[in-house]
């Protein structure tokens, strides 16, 4: 089953300096159409408006992985860690026992990034802070993080979860990608067109999640991009 959630139709809130939809409820905003797919909890799609952003705040127990479409973010904390990433670059923050930091868009752009929360399987571990860039090397599937234990031995980027983020491009072409039992999805088109199984035309910044599949084919109707997170399901 393949379920579309329409740009237009996804939470928001408009701040001035920060314009956010939520794919699912966050913070003061609820829709009972919009809950949470566990172990992934939170899914902003934020526009950050120059000189502008988020002060110190603290968070505990989440995997927190920001990836950068346009633009770049500061990054501050209370263990020393200081850094920009900017669009190509992915950050993971594993906040475990406890941190605080602060993301300011300190340039004269703005700022496009999604921003996901995923709960860990290991509660109070020493937190962590570390982005890479993309690997940019035409592969149609690009593992960004992972805690599955076939990743390993990668590159990639950890997280404290049996889950994946995907990114998976394509040009007027099909990609097929095998579905596990036991396991769910749910993944955003962040820029292009893509017909899902020659049922679900999904556009750019639309979300999709996907259950009780064998098979998915991504049909790339142009130069596209989707970020997926491929989980266990938890009740």
């Amino acid at each position: 089953m393949i379920t579309h959630f329409p740009f237009e139709e996804l939470g928001n809130h408009n701040y001035g300096w920060l314009n956010a939809r939520y794919h699912f409820n966050f913070a003061n905003y609820y829709n009972p159409n919009l809950l949470p797919k566990k172990p992934l909890l939170v899914w902003n799609d934020d526009l950050i408006q120059p000189n502008s952003g988020f002060p110190m705040h603290s968070h505990h127990n989440m995997e927190i992985i920001t990836y950068i479409r346009k633009g770049k973010i500061s990054h501050k904390d209370n263990l020393g860690n200081n850094g920009e990433i900017k669009e190509g670059q992915v950050q993971v923050m594993s906040a475990g026992s406890g941190i605080t930091h602060s993301e300011y868009n300190l340039s004269s752009e703005e700022t496009l990034l999604f921003q996901i929360w995923i709960e860990p399987n290991k509660n109070n571990i020493k937190p962590t802070w570390k982005n890479i860039n993309l690997a940019n090397n035409n592969k149609a599937i690009e593992i960004l993080a992972s805690g599955e234990l076939k990743y390993e031995q990668s590159d990639t980027l950890k997280i404290q979860q049996d889950a994946s983020v995907i990114r998976i491009v394509g040009e007027k072409d099909i990609i097929k990608y095998k579905l596990h039992k036991n396991r769910h999805y749910y993944g955003v088109v962040s820029e292009g067109l893509v017909n899902i199984n020659n049922m679900n035309k999904i556009n750019s910044r639309d979300g999709f999640y996907i259950q009780s599949e064998d098979q998915i084919n991504f049909n790339f109707l142009k130069s596209s991009e989707i970020i997926l997170v491929d989980m266990p399901k938890i009740i």
